[in-house]
């Protein structure tokens, strides 16, 4: 709905199925070049109920390779239908008793031209390389193209990130068995037969990535680590030695430099039952270890994505080493459940328990971290946008002996808004689990709401309703909790539209920071 365009309001529409509700039917055929009828093929199941999520010719043009997802996305099954005919015959079936991962951003291999759920096939067609964790870590399989024989060529214990190229009886792919926060390039042979191979020297720590060349012989590599700006060069494969330099961001860097430095570090916190979760600290720049600070949390709790990594932070970065400098400790901490290369058990644990064990690790994290001598247990914040944002919701509603202050930016405040794609996949159909959905829901829980609560979202939000905030604004009000809200007229999921609205926002949060949760150290965790 938006206000603002003229003297009525202009209402679109758009399809966006919210959790257990109809979905889109999706259909796939062929079609001659040369134009002509097209071919459907014969594919069993309720398209409604069923997802298409990929399809691609079979290394011929007489044959697709299709992919059909069940709703619960628990079972994918890889046919090959015939272009001539359109007849399907399922080669592999993938199951998992939490969710499948095809296509959802876990695995990607743009570098090679297709992503993550894909297969590329090798030996002149008569083979394919699948990624599974169905051994308990994401590996990459060759597959026979009946389905039959399946070799894992990348074993061990650790996670495939990314594949960056298939080439010259090689697959080159991103991995970093010893430390999640980092990527490196790593190379096995297809057949399998020989240990894995490291690239990346190890004296370039950080996040690499890779665009190689089709002879394999060159490859651009971005680098960049947690406070070194990114970097891009030629560099030859496989020795890595630097042919020529393309980026070197010196202008940003020598920018960087003459601000008031801020020291940072990486650290491990025990959370309890021999869980360590990985996390990255922010301090002052006069941080003194006798006084105590307040702390301020950095979330985002959820599958899509990882907040401790030991790359470029940009935009972000910058507003945390201001607020470094002006007297906050900042913290971030990946709990688990994100998709940190840290095996299919660290990461599936999020399946049906939404909102809980997510928000659970980062209390006890932020529990632990209180405790710390410098830290100022009665000034802890957190802040987060989108699926942080919702941490930050269940961290004011379930912990508020926690957490003094939040900063929620386009939350999702009630599971049952938000789209079957993604919901479903981690909670399964509200129907079948509704007591579920409501215990995930930070909604929920708003009656219990302690500290001081800002919530930030734009109206014109078509991936995060708005709809869902004002449910909870009502459950709030209903409960009698104060608290403060920013609505951003017509702006969308990443509140950038319009003159000045980026720094309107981030005034925004930095002013309501400095008021509810003041900066600064104190001699004594007592201190007023």
């Amino acid at each position: 709905m938006n206000n603002t365009a003229g003297l009525y309001p202009v209402v679109t529409s758009f399809p966006y199925p919210k959790a257990g509700e109809t979905n889109s039917a999706a259909r796939v055929g062929v079609i001659s070049s040369m134009g002509g009828p097209t071919r459907w093929f014969d594919i069993a199941g309720d398209p409604r109920n069923n997802y298409l999520p990929r399809m691609e010719w079979a290394a011929s043009s007489t044959e697709v390779v299709i992919q059909q997802l069940n709703r619960l996305q628990n079972t994918n099954v890889v046919m090959l239908g015939d272009s001539r005919t359109g007849k399907v015959q399922p080669i592999l079936t993938e199951k998992d008793e939490t969710w499948v991962d095809v296509g959802f951003g876990d695995l990607d291999w743009t570098k090679t031209g297709i992503t993550h759920g894909d297969v590329e096939w090798i030996d002149g067609g008569r083979r394919f390389l699948w990624a599974s964790e169905h051994e308990g870590w994401r590996h990459i399989y060759s597959i026979s193209r009946d389905g039959k024989d399946i070799k894992d060529i990348t074993a061990g214990n650790f996670d495939v990130i990314n594949v960056e190229k298939v080439l010259n009886d090689w697959i080159y792919f991103e991995a970093s068995p010893d430390n999640a926060t980092q990527r490196y390039l790593y190379r096995a042979p297809l057949s399998g037969s020989a240990k894995l191979e490291r690239l990346t020297p190890a004296s370039l720590p950080g996040s690499h990535a890779y665009n190689i060349s089709p002879r394999g012989d060159v490859a651009i590599h971005f680098f960049s680590s947690f406070m070194k700006v990114p970097t891009t060069e030629i560099v030859r494969l496989p020795d890595h030695t630097v042919v020529r330099n393309l980026i070197d961001n010196h202008q940003l860097r020598e920018r960087l430099g003459k601000l008031k430095q801020t020291p940072y570090e990486f650290f491990k916190v025990d959370i309890g039952g021999g869980v360590l979760l990985d996390g990255w600290m922010i301090k002052p720049p006069d941080f003194d270890p006798q006084k105590h600070y307040p702390v301020f949390f950095y979330a985002y709790t959820e599958p899509a994505g990882q907040t401790v990594l030991d790359a470029w932070g940009g935009r972000n970065l910058f507003w945390h080493m201001m607020l470094a400098q002006q007297g906050y400790i900042v913290v971030s901490v990946d709990n688990r459940g994100t998709p940190a290369p840290r095996g299919r058990a660290w990461r599936k644990i999020f399946y049906r328990r939404a909102g809980l064990v997510n928000s659970e690790d980062q209390a006890n994290a932020a529990r632990a971290i209180s405790k710390w001598p410098f830290v100022d247990s009665k000034r802890i914040g957190i802040w987060g946008w989108s699926g942080g944002g919702s941490a930050t919701l269940n961290a004011m509603f379930r912990y508020p002996d926690v957490y003094q202050v939040g900063m929620a930016v386009a939350p999702m405040a009630d599971l049952r808004y938000y789209d079957t794609i993604y919901q479903e996949r981690y909670c399964g159909l509200p129907q079948d689990h509704p007591e579920e959905y409501k215990q995930s829901s930070p909604t929920t829980f708003a009656g219990e709401l302690q500290g001081q609560l800002l919530i930030v979202h734009g109206t014109g939000d078509d991936n995060v309703h708005y709809q869902a905030t004002e449910l909870l604004v009502n459950a709030l009000v209903a409960a009698n909790k104060p608290f403060t809200i920013m609505a951003y007229p017509n702006r969308s999921h990443g509140i950038f539209e319009g003159p000045g609205t980026q720094r309107h926002l981030y005034g925004l949060l930095t002013r309501y920071l400095n008021e509810k949760l003041p900066p600064g150290p104190r001699e004594s965790r007592d201190q007023k």
